[in-house]
């Protein structure tokens, strides 16, 4: 069975206004701020390309990891107690005390452990895509900015034009077989 490939081109710029001119450029050919993405070597802040935020759910994880953690704790406190019940002096069987300890402390390893995994989640990590599908050029490394359009499907010829329109110093491209890419210049 053959395994269907993407289509994406990725476009070079030196100057992170050509990179704007370009996002806006896609969206006005019609694509959506999912379908594109900018790749820098150097850290810019979150919308700083008018690209779309990303909306991630990280806030969630440690809540979860909260209420297992506290149940788990609960549980292991109760159920240690009426397995093996020591009863003195009258004393009831749940000592409300010491279960506190444990549960906090479970409490805390879910909400720890939990936060790890979403962290982890949410960066996408590992990447379990085809990492063949978009294009990279090592000059991002060195300093340039690329905006990747993924899903570039029968408009190839579209995208190209409105990236070298904005500015892009290289564009590249998918060949027919989709094992390497090829720059066009």
């Amino acid at each position: 069975m053959a395994q269907m490939v993407r289509e994406a081109v990725l476009g070079l710029f030196r100057e992170p206004e050509a990179v704007a001119r370009a996002l806006d450029g896609l969206r006005a050919a019609g694509f959506a701020g999912h379908e594109l993405k900018v790749l820098s070597g150097a850290p810019y802040p979150e919308g700083a390309f008018g690209e779309e935020p990303e909306r991630h759910r990280l806030y969630v994880f440690p809540f979860i990891g909260a209420a297992c953690g506290f149940s788990v704790g609960l549980l292991l406190t109760v159920g240690t107690q009426l397995s093996y019940p020591l009863a003195t002096g009258g004393k009831p069987i749940l000592s409300i005390p010491p279960m506190i300890n444990v549960m906090y402390e479970g409490t805390m390893l879910g909400a720890i452990l939990f936060t790890v995994l979403g962290i982890l989640f949410e960066s996408r990590l590992p990447d379990l895509r085809d990492w063949r599908s978009e294009p990279y050029d090592p000059r991002i490394s060195e300093g340039y900015l690329g905006v990747v359009v993924t899903r570039a499907e029968g408009r190839v010829a579209a995208v190209d034009r409105t990236l070298r329109d904005a500015g892009a110093v290289d564009v590249v491209l998918p060949t027919r077989g989709h094992e390497d890419t090829e720059t066009r210049r």
